[in-house]
Order: C-alpha cells, then sequence, then structure tokens
C-alpha cells in the first residue's frame, strides 16, 4: 500500500490538476472491456477500468487519457508519425521549431527524440533517461524507457515510462506520467496492463 502524499505537494498537485478540468469540452469517457481506436485509429487498446480521453491532443497523430486529471496522471499514445515530422504540435515553428522523427533513427535514438521534443513542445527545464530495454509492442521489436522531467512552470518531479517501436518506416510510441511521489506507482500497473493490450490496426 502506497503512502499518501504530503500535505503540501498534494495541494500543489491538486491545485495543477483543476486548471485543465476546467476546459471539459470535447472529453469523454473510456469504458472498460471493449477495443478503443487510439493514436489517429493506428491503434487499439482494451482498457480493464474505466478512463477519461481528454478532447485536447498534445499532436494531430495522438490522443492523452487521464484517471485522474492530467496532472495526476496522463498515459499519451502516437501513431504512425512519419519521416519529417514531429511527435508534437509545433510551438514555434519558426523560433524553436521540433525535431523531427526520420527513417534513419533506430529504436535507441526515440529517447533523444522524446527528450528534445518535450524541452520544447511542453516546456520541460530538467529531464533525464534513466532506463532503456529492449521490449516488444503487439510482436513488434520495441524499446521501453523510464525517464524524470520538471517542467518550468512547475515545483513537481515526474516520472515517466514509454514503450516505442518503428513499423513500416513510421514511429509509435506509448507513454505514462504522473508525479513522482505517491501518484506514478499506484497507477503504473494500470498503465502496463494497458499498453499490453495495444494492437495495430
Amino acid at each position: 500500500m502506497h503512502d499518501e502524499p504530503p500535505p503540501r505537494r498534494c495541494a500543489l498537485l491538486l491545485a495543477a490538476a483543476t486548471t485543465p478540468a476546467l476546459a471539459l469540452a470535447g472529453n469523454s469517457l473510456v469504458d472498460a472491456g471493449r477495443p478503443v481506436a487510439v493514436a489517429h485509429d493506428t491503434l487499439t487498446v482494451t482498457p480493464d477500468r474505466e478512463w477519461n480521453k481528454l478532447g485536447w491532443r498534445p499532436g494531430l497523430r495522438c490522443d492523452r487519457w487521464t484517471l485522474d486529471g492530467e496532472a495526476l496522471n496522463a498515459v499519451t499514445f502516437c501513431g504512425a508519425i512519419e519521416s519529417g515530422r514531429p511527435m508534437f504540435r509545433e510551438v514555434s515553428k519558426h523560433d524553436q521549431p521540433l525535431p523531427h522523427f526520420s527513417t534513419t533513427m533506430l529504436l535507441t535514438d526515440v529517447p533523444d527524440l522524446v527528450e528534445k521534443s518535450y524541452r520544447i513542445a511542453l516546456g520541460v527545464s530538467l529531464m533525464t533517461i534513466d532506463s532503456a530495454e529492449p521490449a516488444q509492442l503487439d510482436g513488434e521489436r520495441a524499446i521501453r524507457f523510464r525517464y524524470t522531467f520538471t517542467r518550468q512552470d512547475e515545483e513537481v518531479e515526474r516520472h515517466g515510462e514509454a514503450v516505442a517501436t518503428i513499423r513500416c518506416k513510421k514511429l509509435y510510441w506509448i507513454s505514462y506520467e504522473a508525479p513522482a511521489i505517491y501518484y506514478y506507482a499506484r497507477d503504473l500497473e494500470s498503465w502496463r496492463r494497458l499498453a499490453a493490450t495495444a494492437r495495430f490496426r
């Protein structure tokens, strides 16, 4: 059983969680027990519990789900990202262009692509790739990596875990992120069960 987060940290997290919750337009409930198309209809997953699909998407080929609010836990699905395209929406294409995926990249290059993208697209000030290991995504050779990051406008340290693969010269990736204290460990197994159901369409 996990300890509750410290009161001050809990207050910070709840305050952060209520801000995006004010804009609920387009959010929808994802039912448990049936396949759901995600990542621009390039993947399906079958959740074993209810999730909330956010109306806001970080990229044109991405979807974002949460259990309790994006600031407390978030799962991102991105699919069929082609060579020459960024993972996320451009923030300032002229002044701060996002790095692009390339078919010349290896799986071991993906964590670095994610880190560079996060620093621009999400305003991440500190980020480390903590570990990386071989994995599979629906039978395809993949990479699983774990990371830690902090956004410029927050005090909260977050942990993340992602699985990525390159299939037919296109990038696919799914990730889970939550505050390092309490929330990450609490929902990690829920995310892993969800990721294990991912199937290509």
